[in-house]
């Protein structure tokens, strides 16, 4: 028997590339199902995540053109991790696989038949890795392969260059529904289900029209995001860091108690002021890391929904 597969793709303010990249969705639908790879009841979801455009009313009306396409709405905008996983939740029970992707037109379209091919081989995870980033500039690229070092460095679990395009097989869907944070940061929590994986390689293209809705803004949040959610490590630096200061500080008073004994203390203003500023700083830095922790506690204890969706397309 063939798999069903769910291709699920976050929406948010896409109207103007939302009619491009809809049809080529369900013609790559159309297209594996022709080859037999997967089953004719095989469909695209598409999550409005509170768009504030005519982004919802333009997938209700692919929904009516096409028959492999449904659509969902939440209630109002959740971020892109969470649509990708109001997706992925309501769909886990109807398909055999899904494959994630955004609706920009920029992650290769044509590397699912790779993914499918991968999962009919046993495989249940298959992540969609960029084979370079030539399309972004020398500060994106930058950044980005450098945020992959600094959260393999924390600790985290994470394939290098892979967003969130991607294979999941049921079974690995199920097994994600158990995970109950508020604070998801997929990339990271994927690999820690574990199963067989494997990547698949493919080149980006430039976006085929609308704007970014993931400024540099959202890009560092989601990047501190990724490192707070999966790692305690930046708590023992700092507690690290407090020794290091804190020893420092212990042979400071020792200094000045020998130099007040030998009768040569002077008075330091300058000194003592820089003493005070740096440790300030240090103060305020290292209790900021620490209310972001104390900050995600408190919305995991609330247990508040991650999604709620108001509107489908489908009964």
């Amino acid at each position: 028997m063939k798999p069903v597969l769910y291709i699920v793709i976050p929406c948010y303010n896409e109207e103007e590339v939302l009619p491009i990249t809809g049809k080529l969705f369900a013609d790559k639908v159309k297209y594996l199902v022709s080859v037999g790879k997967i089953s004719e009841g095989s469909k695209v979801l598409f999550v409005n995540d509170g768009s504030k455009d005519r982004t919802w009313q333009i997938i209700c009306d692919l929904a009516g053109q096409e028959e492999c396409i449904e659509g969902v709405t939440l209630s109002r905008n959740r971020g892109h991790q969470n649509a990708v996983l109001a997706g992925l939740m309501e769909v886990k029970d109807k398909c055999d696989l899904t494959i994630t992707i955004d609706c920009d037109g920029q992650d290769d379209i044509n590397a699912m038949d790779a993914m499918v091919d991968e999962y009919l081989q046993g495989c249940d995870v298959v992540y969609g890795v960029r084979s370079k980033r030539d399309t972004d500039t020398f500060f994106k690229r930058a950044t980005a392969e450098g945020y992959y070092k600094v959260l393999k460095w924390f600790g985290a679990d994470v394939v290098f260059n892979h967003a969130d395009y991607r294979l999941l097989s049921s079974r690995v869907l199920k097994e994600l529904a158990e995970f109950k944070e508020v604070n998801i940061y997929l990339r990271g929590m994927v690999p820690l289900v574990g199963f067989k994986s494997t990547s698949v390689y493919y080149e980006r293209h430039e976006r085929q029209a609308g704007e970014s809705h993931y400024p540099l803004r959202k890009m560092f949040a989601l990047a501190f995001d990724g490192i707070t959610s999966l790692s305690i490590k930046p708590i023992r630096m700092i507690m690290g860091l407090g020794f290091m200061i804190a020893l420092l500080s212990f042979v400071g008073v020792i200094w000045s108690v020998v130099v007040h004994l030998q009768g040569n203390t002077v008075s330091g203003w300058t000194s003592m002021t820089s003493i005070i500023c740096f440790l300030s700083g240090i103060q305020l830095i290292c209790f900021g890391v620490l209310g972001e922790y104390i900050g995600k506690i408190y919305l995991e204890t609330k247990a508040r929904p991650r999604f709620i969706i108001s509107e489908r397309t489908y009964e």
